[in-house]
């Protein structure tokens, strides 16, 4: 019995050597030194090189580089990975730039409603809150309900009172609205236009970090749809469809059409890929069957970003992830022809990028 489930173990690990390059046992957090890395995202879409401005580039990048050099800062500096992931995400929150707190989208009914989540890989603790009007930083809000409620996820005026409760300010609605996402919103109404219609990027923002102590962390906030009704809720502030983090295998956000987002289980479903992956390959080297450690954990991780991605796509939504690894990896995959995105870590990276093909990262526009 034992020589035949040594065939079929061995059978199996020649399938997936023929779907990945190579398979890789995933070290909890490689010994020597420390490492740290980084990776933020500002939504995903239909972007066009030739429809931006150089000034508006800029503008972009600008904005980009200030949220990454601020998780980074906080990572070179012994930082936690939830501390970086915050410390990326108000930037992008406080900028009209983005579809996050201040700039943040319409709903149909002229109100900004934001959500927001983060998760801690070392505990798989997590906060999440959708429809808040009145907090600046949703991000900060979500944390706290991991740290300071017994709850993971509150919602709209319940999500409010308990911000009062633990100290945190009004702000008034004048803080978050924008001129561009008023039309945006008037445009839709007057010509019967779809949100996709008027959204041509995804702005949802977010940030994964590893920090030095080998911890994994994932964020990510939003404000939604442009004209979305009815207490519509997209995949950002949903742990396991628009954020994941667990130290055995990866952290992730993602940006993108929401509703393909939760059909999936993006953020999760990559996660727990890798995660199995990992006790496969130590299965298979504990039987003596293969030896699996040669492996480029970064090959396995990409490859399994691209396929969730292509589900994605094959069930007709589009969008984005980012993604960091317990040794450090920092990646992305999208299936759009752009997506707003950096990375930096402790080996030197550091580098923003707009457009598919930039900044080495994965662009899949085909699935």
């Amino acid at each position: 019995m034992q020589p035949m489930k040594n065939v079929i173990l061995a059978s199996l690990a020649a399938t997936l050597l023929a779907l990945f390059p190579a398979i890789a046992h995933a070290e909890a957090h490689e010994e020597g030194e420390a490492k740290w890395s980084i990776a933020i995202h500002g939504g995903a879409g239909t972007l066009d090189p030739d429809a931006m401005t150089p000034e508006r580039r800029a503008e972009y990048e600008a904005a980009l580089q200030q949220a990454l050099d601020a998780g980074a800062e906080v990572l070179a500096n012994g930082g936690s990975a939830m501390e970086a992931v915050q410390a990326a995400i108000i930037p992008m929150e406080d900028s009209p730039l983005f579809n996050a707190g201040r700039g943040s989208v319409f709903t149909w009914e002229g109100e900004n409603e934001l959500d927001a989540s983060i998760m801690d890989g070392r505990d798989r603790s997590a906060g999440a809150v959708t429809g808040v009007r009145t907090v600046r930083n949703p991000i900060l809000l979500a944390d706290r309900v991991r740290t300071g409620s017994p709850h993971v996820f509150l919602m709209g005026e319940g999500a409010e009172q308990f911000a009062l409760e633990q100290g945190f300010e009004v702000t008034p609605s004048e803080w978050f609205e924008t001129d561009a996402r008023r039309e945006s919103l008037e445009r839709m109404k007057a010509n019967a236009l779809s949100s996709l219609d008027v959204d041509l990027k995804f702005g949802t923002v977010g940030a994964v970090a590893l920090d030095m102590d080998g911890n994994l962390a994932a964020g990510t906030s939003t404000g939604g749809m442009t004209g979305k009704r009815w207490g519509r809720i997209g995949d950002a502030p949903v742990i396991g469809a628009g954020t994941y983090a667990d130290n055995r295998s990866c952290a992730v956000s993602a940006t993108g059409w929401g509703e393909y987002f939760i059909r999936v289980g993006v953020a999760q479903e990559i996660c727990t890929r890798l995660r199995q992956g990992a006790i496969f390959a130590r299965s298979l080297e504990d039987m003596g069957v293969m030896q699996t450690r040669f492996a480029d954990t970064a090959v396995i991780a990409q490859a399994v970003s691209d396929d969730v991605m292509a589900d994605v796509a094959r069930l007709g939504g589009d969008g984005g992830i980012i993604l960091v690894t317990p040794e450090g990896h920092a990646l992305y995959s999208f299936n759009t022809t752009g997506m707003y995105r950096g990375r930096a870590t402790s080996d030197g990276v550091n580098e923003v990028a707009i457009f598919g093909g930039e900044a080495s990262a994965s662009n899949t526009p085909d699935h």
